[in-house]
C-alpha cells in the first residue's frame, strides 16, 4: 500500500492507496512543535484506531508547503514505518512544463493538483483549490502551466476580520439562507461566502477570456470548494481528493 501526505499551512491530509484504490484518508491538524517521535506515534495509531495493518505500507510519498515541520514528519516516517519517503520537489518527473519565469519556487501544492488534473480530466483548465490560500492555476492542452496566482482563503480572511475587529464573532463559513441579511452573524457570513463566490466567478470569466480558452473546464479542490458551488453550477469538476490523487501519480511516475 502507498500512504499518501499533502501538508498544508492549516491541515495535514494523509490518504492510504491499495493500488489506485483510495481505502482510507485522514485529516490533522498542523503543528509545528511535534516531536518526530510525537508525529511517528500518531500517524502509526491513525492505522491502529482502522484496523489496519501498518506493516503493509509499501511506500510514503510527501506532498508540503511548511518547511519547519518536515524533519519531524520524514524522521517519524522513518522511525515507525521503516521506510524512507519521497518527497515532492524540483527535478521530479510530473508530465508537465511549467511556463513560469520562476518555476522552482512554485508551491509543491499546485503542480501536484496540476499532475492530477492533466492525467485525469486533461486540459485545458483552470485547477482551483480552496484552503488556507486560494490558488487559481492553468494548464492548457499542451500540459503547459501557463498562468496562475494566489488569493487570501475563505478562512483566512474569516480569521483576519475577528482578530482586528472587535466586535466581529467567530463564525461557521457557510452561505448563508438569503443576501438580505439581519444580524451581524448573517451579515459577517453572507459578506464573505458571497464575495468569495463572485471573485470566483470573475476569475475564470476573464482567464477563459484573456486566454482566449472559452471551453476551458473548472476543476476545483479543497475543504472550502463546496460552499463556493453547493448548487454544482460554477464547477465542470469538484474532486475533494485531487491533491491524493496526484500524489499517487507522482509516486507512480518517479518510484
Amino acid at each position: 500500500m502507498l500512504l499518501v501526505i499533502d501538508v498544508g499551512n492549516t491541515n495535514f491530509v494523509l490518504g492510504l492507496y491499495k493500488k489506485e484504490k483510495l481505502v482510507k484518508c485522514w485529516r490533522m491538524t498542523t503543528g509545528g512543535n511535534r516531536t518526530a517521535d510525537e508525529t511517528g506515534i500518531f500517524i502509526h495509531g491513525l492505522f491502529d484506531a482502522a484496523g489496519i495493518d501498518a506493516g503493509k505500507v509499501e511506500a510514503v510519498i510527501i506532498s508540503s508547503v511548511v518547511p519547519d515541520i518536515m524533519y519531524s514528519l520524514t524522521q517519524g516516517i522513518r522511525k515507525y514505518f521503516n521506510i524512507e519517503p519521497m518527497i515532492v520537489g524540483v527535478g521530479m518527473k510530473t508530465g508537465i512544463v511549467i511556463k513560469r519565469d520562476d518555476p522552482k519556487s512554485v508551491g509543491s501544492d499546485r503542480i501536484v493538483d496540476l499532475v492530477a488534473a492533466n492525467e485525469i480530466y486533461g486540459g485545458p483548465a483552470i485547477v482551483i483549490d480552496y484552503g488556507t490560500a486560494n490558488t487559481f492555476d492553468v494548464i492548457n492542452e499542451k500540459s503547459e502551466f501557463i498562468t496562475g496566482f494566489i488569493t487570501p482563503g475563505i478562512s483566512s480572511c474569516a480569521e483576519a476580520l475577528y482578530q482586528k475587529a472587535a466586535q466581529l464573532p467567530k463564525i461557521e463559513i457557510k452561505a448563508p439562507k438569503s443576501i438580505i441579511a439581519k444580524n451581524t452573524v448573517d451579515s459577517f457570513q453572507a459578506g464573505l461566502v458571497l464575495g468569495h463566490i463572485g471573485q470566483t466567478k470573475y476569475i475564470i470569466e476573464q482567464l477563459k477570456e484573456k486566454l482566449n480558452l472559452p471551453n476551458m473546464k473548472v476543476i476545483a479542490t479543497g475543504g472550502l470548494a463546496r460552499v463556493i458551488d453547493p448548487k454544482g453550477e460554477i464547477f465542470d469538476v469538484l474532486d475533494p481528493v485531487l491533491t491524493l490523487k496526484g500524489l499517487r501519480i507522482l509516486y507512480e511516475k518517479n518510484k
